[in-house]
């Protein structure tokens, strides 16, 4: 299989994993301490996974300056955008509450939500497909950190979205599409990037990881502390240790 096409079809299973979410939220009621609960865990286990996985082999391969540069600029560029499309109503796309806003109320937030939910995903996507440039396969320990990050991501948002009024076409609509795109941005990240120098390829691996440290503090982490409070840290922690577990054991 060319390998632009397995990075294409590894990005569509970390992106489904947000499917899968949204689909257990609409149709099971999933108490709202355990979506923040699982919320918190995953942000721990996509903190250990940019850390080990994303920073440290960018820092190696490409050198302090240029990881430290993209990395910066991926929380700025991230940040930058966020604040654009919470103006327009996606500000709590993530919240499971009755804290998204309808269409009646704040017209236009439904694309705006979808914008943020494929903000929010594709640099997970890209990351798997440069994975792939190294060789030997997927990096297993990022894939599991986005695929256990991306089911409570969607089991949240969906839920809020279906108690914003949304109908399921709309839920599972952006949902099938952030799949879709999540599959091609990691598909064209392996293609840009063939033969790139290891300069480039670490920064743009920085930038992928400065936007999805950016995306757990901005979205992430709200949702799971409104719940689960103290134990949020805890819950945090021990995502952070099964990511960092499935790295040593897979390497």
């Amino acid at each position: 299989m060319p390998q632009w096409l397995e990075a294409g079809l590894w990005g569509l299973v970390g992106g489904g994993a947000l499917v899968v979410g949204a689909a257990v939220a609409w149709w099971v009621r999933v108490p709202r301490a355990a979506v923040a609960g699982v919320m918190a865990f995953g942000a721990g286990v996509l903190i250990s996974a940019l850390a080990f996985d994303l920073v440290d082999e960018a820092e190696r391969t490409g050198g302090l300056a240029a990881t430290a540069l993209g990395f910066c600029a991926g929380a700025v560029g991230y940040v930058a955008a966020n604040a654009v499309l919470a103006r327009r109503g996606a500000r709590h796309r993530k919240r499971s509450g009755g804290h998204q806003p309808s269409e009646a109320d704040a017209p236009g937030s439904g694309a705006a939500i979808a914008v943020g939910a494929l903000l929010d995903g594709v640099p997970e996507s890209v990351v798997l497909g440069v994975s792939l440039l190294k060789g030997g396969g997927v990096g297993v320990a990022v894939l599991a950190a986005i695929a256990i990050s991306n089911v409570p991501e969607g089991l949240s948002s969906a839920a809020g979205m279906k108690r914003a009024g949304r109908g399921p076409g709309y839920v599972f609509g952006v949902w099938g599409g952030i799949a879709a795109a999540s599959g091609a941005a990691a598909l064209v990240g392996n293609i840009a990037l063939q033969g790139a120098p290891p300069t480039a390829v670490a920064a743009i691996t920085a930038v992928a990881a400065g936007a999805i440290l950016a995306m757990i503090a901005d979205t992430m982490v709200p949702e799971a502390f409104e719940r689960t409070h103290v134990l949020t840290g805890l819950i945090t922690a021990a995502g952070f240790l099964t990511a960092f577990s499935i790295e040593r054991l897979g390497g």
